[in-house]
């Protein structure tokens, strides 16, 4: 066998065929008889905010820019989140969508009035990034709109003119007006997010008054033109259960009417204090541990919420969206503090990868997460400097994750796992969920989240099934990363192995993520 933690992390093949590992630690049998929910590929979705170099450089750089880019998107970023296959896209918040007037960014870019962005570092935003460059690059990648409604500084009537300039297909004024800007048809959108963190910097309102407030703009503030968009409630953060109450008591008309969810927030810090977070880079393993033991606490927030769900809408109608999620540090040395700009190393993306298993867990209810962010901003997929760009690990894991989307969860018995204890806690040590695609090809992803320790893991396989082949992604040490100098660093390498007797044999390292198609 091949030591793959001594392989370079190269874009070399790397073809792995290995014997029966002796003693397994875990034993999977996947339970391919069974089929459990569809994973809803907006599951695997993006978050970009008006905030630091999220849009700005990051993905807009204007048509006049020496970066190569095509109607002002630069094309290495927007080239590497087609890979993706982004499903949905949020925007504009995040809190800054609750300051945001839909009227600053239309029309001429160099007649747009210059704002002030007051929660993210007090920068000036010239709102040449607006609602028509957004839906171009909603459709560049093919993804689906997701708009987040000013509530905190807004207006119902703004609301639903927005929405008339975006939905209408009619001959009135806001239609003709989105005309003369350069968009003839109606844009489709998905989504409409009412406020945004709404108990924080959306309003300090109390869970009773949002409802209220709710019901007043979801009943006026709605697309035309045929178009109905999911309908989204501002719900809390952290493991509260109390605004998912007061929403789905208090609004049964509204989400009767519309096809509705509500929004959850949860960010990943190693510390758990705000204050004093943590840092991105040169960590040790008691901030490895409690990252990852901290972003585990997402199991009791999914499961608190839907039980609430489930007594108070047996018949499933409102879905569980966790629309910002991620790790969140402080903020790289030298950089602007209200950028949250940070580093993104293998810990990322052994972070993303527990999530998405348990996202994957939790189907029947989580139909949409949006990754806080896309691009330059907390736990993104790419980071740039002016013209350079690199990939982040958790971007590798969105990728190896891709055909998860739109597939059949199988369900998955896992025995004799073992633990990871660090200082007297302790996390289950492997993560692992499976599924079929359209295409009826099988898949698993499996996560070591130990620091230092591989796992010896036997898989029970269908008759059928004699070899497994895809990607593995580790690191070389706690924080590995990738960077300007070395931009492939911590990339997947391919493998492949032959079942033996039924089973799959394999023995995954430390501190990784492995994706597998079974045939």
């Amino acid at each position: 066998m091949i030591p793959i933690r001594n392989i370079s992390c190269c874009a070399l093949f790397v073809s792995l065929v290995l014997s029966r590992v002796a003693g397994a630690d875990t034993r999977i049998e996947i339970v391919v008889d069974q089929q459990g929910p569809v994973i809803n590929k907006d599951i695997y979705g993006q978050f970009m905010e008006h905030l630091g170099r999220g849009i700005y450089e990051g993905i807009w750089v204007g048509e006049d820019s020496d970066i190569p880019n095509t109607n002002g998107f630069r094309n290495d970023v927007v080239g590497a989140l087609k890979e993706l296959h982004v499903p949905v896209l949020r925007w504009p918040g995040g809190c800054f969508a609750d300051q945001y007037h839909w009227r600053d960014g239309i029309g001429p870019r160099d007649e747009r009035p210059v704002t002030l962005n007051k929660n993210w570092g007090g920068v000036s935003e010239n709102n040449h990034f607006g609602t028509h460059e957004y839906f171009e690059l909603v459709e560049i990648l093919g993804a689906d709109a997701y708009v987040n409604i000013n509530v905190g500084t807004g207006t119902i009537g703004e609301a639903a003119d927005w929405l008339e300039y975006m939905t209408s297909d009619s001959e009135s004024s806001l239609a003709n007006l989105r005309r003369t800007n350069g968009r003839e048809e109606p844009w489709q959108v998905s989504h409409v997010g009412i406020g945004n963190e709404t108990w924080g910097c959306g309003g300090t309102m109390t869970p009773e008054y949002y409802t209220s407030v709710f019901k007043h703009y979801a009943t006026f503030a709605k697309a035309t033109g045929g178009q109905e968009p999911v309908v989204v409630a501002s719900g809390f953060s952290d493991e509260s259960t109390e605004w998912t109450e007061a929403i789905l008591t208090g609004v049964p008309d509204i989400f009767s009417m519309n096809y509705g969810a509500i929004s959850h927030h949860f960010y990943t810090i190693p510390s758990g204090d705000f204050s004093n977070k943590g840092a991105s880079t040169g960590f040790g393993e008691d901030e490895w541990f409690s990252t990852l033991s901290n972003t585990l606490r997402m199991r009791h927030i999914i499961e608190a919420n839907v039980a609430v769900l489930d007594e108070h809408d047996p018949e499933n109608n409102v879905a569980f969206y966790v629309d910002e999620w991620g790790t969140w540090y402080d903020v790289e040395e030298g950089e602007t503090p209200g950028f949250l700009y940070q580093q993104n190393t293998i810990r990322d993306a052994v972070v993303a990868a527990l999530n998405m298993n348990l996202f994957h867990e939790y189907a029947e209810r989580v139909q949409m997460t949006n990754i806080a962010q896309m691009v330059n901003v907390l736990q993104a997929m790419i980071l740039t400097d002016e013209e350079q760009m690199v990939l982040t690990p958790t971007y590798h894991v969105y990728k190896m994750y891709v055909p998860f989307q739109d597939a059949t969860s199988i369900p998955l018995k896992i025995r004799e796992d073992s633990k990871y204890t660090y200082d007297g806690e302790s996390i289950p040590k492997v993560s692992a969920t499976a599924a079929q695609n359209k295409n009826g090809k099988l898949h698993i992803a499996l996560v070591n989240s130990h620091a230092s320790a591989p796992e010896n893991i036997e898989v029970e396989l269908p008759d059928d099934i004699g070899s497994a082949s895809g990607q593995l992604l580790t690191g070389d040490s706690l924080d590995a990363r990738n960077n300007f100098d070395e931009p492939a660093r911590v990339i997947p390498v391919d493998v492949s192995y032959l079942a033996e007797e039924g089973r799959l044999s394999l023995s995954i390292p430390a501190r990784s993520v492995l994706v597998l198609k079974l045939e």
